[in-house]
């Protein structure tokens, strides 16, 4: 054959075990012989993420518990809505809010659990249960009404992407997003409707910090974007403090859009801004019907969503200081609303 080189034993060179020299290669030992192993058996449809059957059985179980009746429209439909927000959910991102979330680790799952956060299953490894975390979170889960499965190294790995779960994992249920006019018509109580609307916000936890704040002080609900945006996800819940069993999140595809919608209904728009020209404390709008607009550190409001505001505050702070992160100053602005429909009412 032209164009390859024989040993001197006949053999050609380069060609399986041997070397450009004829030589044989040198090989590995054996070190290498895990990568060549598989990930176990293909678990059945039911159970594998992202599947529609999978859904269609965790949407069958929900049902079960509410006391709904189940169809096999209803199940279709369910199917076609899980499919397409499965579609939506980026898989490079844990938790988008958007589809189940993967918590991984002793000590995050352990929290979650601790938190209340609402959960469809609990991922165990055999090893895994001699550690006092993870029989700690059999136990929340087992107590919670969360199934609790079996699992093998590598289901574990493939189910969170290949993050470090020290053989437990917990499958986080979607969050439920109300629509933003939905949150026009809701009622805290007798207190006039406040909503919180976010701007570019995409810390979990400052998300969470802002729903607590806004529990704590009467408001009707938040609202962010749907892109570009933190969403509901294991980290917000526990940011929260329980708050977002009580309090609604609603998705807007359009932020500007949803402010002019709540406009047209009467509701006055300030927004937090660094630049703004009035004080916070000298808001004339606190009384009524309003929606509180707060962006991001740094950045602040976005220049469509600053110019549908009716008005732009400032909290008041000594020169020099940095800005406040949003949670700080989601929950001044609201402590200022709430002292402010105090005096009035």
């Amino acid at each position: 054959m032209s164009g390859q080189k024989k040993g001197g034993d006949g053999r050609t060179a380069g060609g399986g075990g041997y070397s450009k020299r004829g030589k044989p290669r040198v090989g590995t030992g054996g070190f290498r012989r895990d990568r060549l192993e598989g990930k176990g058996p293909t678990p059945p449809a039911s159970m594998r993420p992202g599947h529609p059957a999978q859904r269609a059985a965790a949407a069958a179980a929900k049902a079960d518990r509410d006391g709904r009746p189940t169809g096999r429209g209803n199940e279709r439909a369910g199917a076609s809505r899980d499919r397409s927000d499965y579609s939506r959910e980026n898989p490079g991102v844990r938790g988008s809010g958007e589809g189940p979330e993967m918590v991984a680790g002793r000590n995050s799952v352990v929290e979650s659990l601790r938190a209340g956060i609402p959960a469809m299953a609990l991922y165990v490894t055999g090893r895994a249960h001699e550690d006092e975390r993870v029989a700690e979170s059999v136990q929340l889960a087992a107590g919670a009404g969360i199934a609790v499965l079996e699992s093998t190294v590598a289901e574990l790995d493939r189910l969170t992407g290949g993050a470090i779960h020290q053989g437990v994992a917990l499958r986080v249920r979607p969050y439920e997003y109300a629509h933003p006019e939905d949150l026009a018509s809701e009622r805290t109580g007798a207190s006039v409707p406040l909503i919180v609307a976010l701007d570019g916000v995409t810390d979990p936890r400052n998300l969470g910090a802002v729903i607590r704040s806004a529990a704590a002080f009467g408001a009707t609900g938040v609202v962010v974007p749907s892109r570009r945006s933190a969403g509901v996800t294991a980290g917000a819940w526990k940011a929260s403090a329980g708050a977002l069993a009580r309090l609604p999140v609603a998705q807007a595809v359009n932020l500007t859009r949803a402010i002019e919608g709540y406009k047209s209904l009467g509701f006055f728009v300030a927004g937090l801004d660094a630049e703004g020209r009035d004080e916070l404390r000298g808001m004339s709008i606190a009384d009524g019907p309003m929606v509180l607009v707060v962006g991001s550190e740094g950045r602040g409001l976005s220049r469509v969503v600053a110019g549908a505001c009716d008005l732009l505050v400032r909290i008041p702070m000594a020169s020099g200081n940095e800005s406040l992160n949003a949670g700080i100053a989601a929950s001044i602005a609201l402590y200022e609303i709430a002292e402010v429909r105090a005096r009035k009412s």
